[in-house]
């Protein structure tokens, strides 16, 4: 028997391009369908963003992107 057990999706991951924070002491990183400007600087901090790549979960932005 498989009481608690829920049936769950899996989770689709794939190479995403992000932006992430140039500052040492600072995690932050954005989805590039996610960003407000063109190159965006870091909400935390505001220090200068460098696009990169991540393996992560799928998620769709119905906005309007950059």
């Amino acid at each position: 028997m498989g009481f608690g057990r829920k049936n769950q999706e899996e989770v689709v991951k794939e190479e995403t391009k992000v932006w992430i924070c140039s500052s040492e002491s600072c995690k932050c990183w954005i989805r590039d369908n996610f960003k407000s400007t063109e190159s965006p600087s870091c909400p935390l901090c505001h220090s200068e963003m460098k696009q990169s790549t991540k393996i992560i979960e799928v998620l769709n932005n119905p906005s309007k992107s950059y």
